[in-house]
């Protein structure tokens, strides 16, 4: 009996995950919204991501540029440099890189949050008060997540560019026009909102990971640092997941 609930215990989790995903779109259009909640998380989000997005998606641009250029001087081909660092840039880095901070800053920050007044009982006593802790606190956490993924994959690609500009130009001597002039030989206006889609989706299941982690914990203070780590290592496998799927429907929507 005992081996028999371990082995449908993840079962249950993967169904209870689903549920409250569920329960949490439908309150999202149920009135009223927690506007005051939403904007807080929102900036608590875009505070503590923004700075460490900026100093990952600098480096990272770089490595891919120089990588690249790498191959193109090789092949007599450097003005093109652009077009590769465009490229990377908008369909691979922008949102991967806001994913992987708001995982590790939001995502990690709204789970403890949660956490703590799951233990502390303050969501049964919403439910008493007739209250839904998934409307006055799930609904606002997830969206927040969503809207700051957004917008702090914008600021990552042009970041990203700007660095990829500089370090070509600068660096490996790239001509600034031919770099300029590569950028949008492949890389247009559906691979802009396709990166943009992606970042929703990152956002989206980092807020959702987060919050069912935060509202299912067990075991006291100590359960609640045991869902802060599985909240980063979920939510990194749903990004690759979601990286995979929706890089292979982009493409073949745009072929």
């Amino acid at each position: 009996m005992i081996a028999t609930d371990d082995l449908l215990r993840p079962f249950r989790g993967i169904g209870a995950f689903f549920a409250m995903s569920v329960d949490t779109f439908v309150q999202m259009f149920k009135p009223p919204f927690a506007w005051r909640e939403f904007l807080t998380q929102s900036w608590f989000v875009a505070r503590v991501s923004l700075l460490p997005t900026l100093m990952l998606s600098i480096p990272f641009t770089v490595l891919l540029v120089f990588t690249f250029n790498i191959l193109l001087i090789e092949f007599g081909a450097g003005d093109y440099s652009g077009t590769g660092a465009a490229y990377g840039t908008v369909t691979q880095l922008g949102p991967v890189v806001t994913v992987l901070v708001i995982a590790g800053a939001g995502a990690t920050a709204m789970c403890a949050d949660l956490g703590a007044r799951t233990i502390r009982e303050e969501l049964d006593a919403l439910r008493v008060m007739g209250i839904d802790p998934i409307q006055a606190l799930v609904v606002p956490r997830v969206l927040a997540a969503t809207f700051v993924a957004v917008l702090l994959s914008s600021v990552v690609i042009l970041v990203g560019i700007a660095g990829g500009f500089f370090f070509s130009v600068f660096v490996q001597d790239v001509t600034p026009g031919a770099f300029a002039g590569g950028m949008t030989i492949i890389t247009g206006l559906a691979d802009v909102v396709t990166a943009l889609i992606k970042a929703g989706l990152f956002g989206l299941a980092a807020g959702l990971i987060a919050c069912y982690k935060g509202t299912s914990v067990q075991g006291g203070p100590a359960g609640v640092g045991n869902a802060v780590n599985e909240t980063v290592v979920y939510t990194f496998v749903a990004l690759f997941a979601i990286n995979i799927l929706a890089s292979t429907v982009s493409v073949e929507a745009t072929l």
